[in-house]
């Protein structure tokens, strides 16, 4: 079999089980185990293929047909730029979580010392500590297989710049901070079940999972907020497309200034964000 009749077949595979980008995938999984380029592929694509790359291909690509998610197969996700090393027990970052680091970066001061609640990956404090000037940060989860994968990241990211604890929101944190950031599970309990298979089956429910309303955690996070926060002290969090209204009322019943809702790039409501 030729790499091209490989790659024919896994997309073939992709497809017959509703995978949603099976093209894309396919081609990920085949450069993934072979180690090709798309510029190599092109020149080797009528080559035999080795049989032990192509076991691992079948292997791969059923696991995908699976509906695990692709992310969790090559153990990677890129966010804001960087790669980051995933696997099943944190949430893989997204492009939409993208514009709660955008928006921090505007606001936050250099130098600055950031916590990051719910950290999982590592993903938004190691963002911010890689592209901002002088910063540094705690990441607070109350997973420790989690914070088993951020600690991994920061160690290969930023070193002593970033430290994670484990801890249940507030609780292990002491000191003030300049800013304070997080993407909070925010599903509604009842709408997580709804969710895609590669989410609902594959990642955290407790990284998913708001609680009856899906505001949980941000109610306990603007109730504690101004208690680490230093004078003019940001607060931004991610929320749910539908959840503007709601969270930056909270925002504002907790005294915070300046409130505002920012949109993600395809348009719906994404961070709240405010100062004191």
């Amino acid at each position: 079999m030729t790499f091209k009749q490989a790659l024919d077949k896994g997309i073939v595979l992709l497809e017959s089980e509703n995978i949603a980008d099976a093209k894309i995938d396919a081609w990920y999984l085949l450069s993934y185990v072979s180690g090709l380029s798309k510029a190599q592929y092109f020149l080797k694509q009528s080559e035999e293929i080795d049989n032990n790359i192509l076991y691992k291909y079948k292997d791969v690509l059923l696991r995908r047909a699976g509906h695990e998610p692709l992310q969790h197969i090559t153990g990677e996700q890129d966010f804001m730029g960087i790669t980051f090393w995933v696997n099943e027990n944190v949430l893989i970052p997204r492009q939409d979580t993208e514009t709660l680091v955008e928006e921090a970066l505007k606001v936050i001061p250099s130098g600055s010392h950031i916590l990051d609640l719910c950290t999982g990956s590592g993903c938004v404090i190691l963002s911010l500590v890689v592209l901002g000037q002088g910063l540094s940060g705690i990441g607070v989860d109350i997973s420790e297989e989690a914070l088993a994968v951020a600690r991994e990241n920061g160690a290969r990211l930023v070193g002593r710049k970033a430290d994670f604890v484990k801890g249940d929101m507030f609780q292990p944190v002491s000191g003030k901070f300049n800013a304070i950031v997080s993407n909070p599970p925010y599903i509604p309990s009842a709408v997580v079940e709804e969710l895609e298979p590669e989410v609902k089956d594959h990642e955290p429910r407790l990284a998913l999972d708001g609680t009856e309303d899906g505001l949980f955690f941000y109610k306990k996070i603007t109730a504690e907020a101004g208690d680490y926060l230093n004078d003019g002290g940001w607060l931004l969090v991610e929320i749910g497309y539908d959840q503007g209204p709601d969270v930056s009322a909270l925002f504002k019943e907790a005294g915070f200034k300046d409130v505002e809702v920012i949109k993600d790039l395809a348009g719906n409501d994404r961070v709240v964000k405010g100062h004191l």
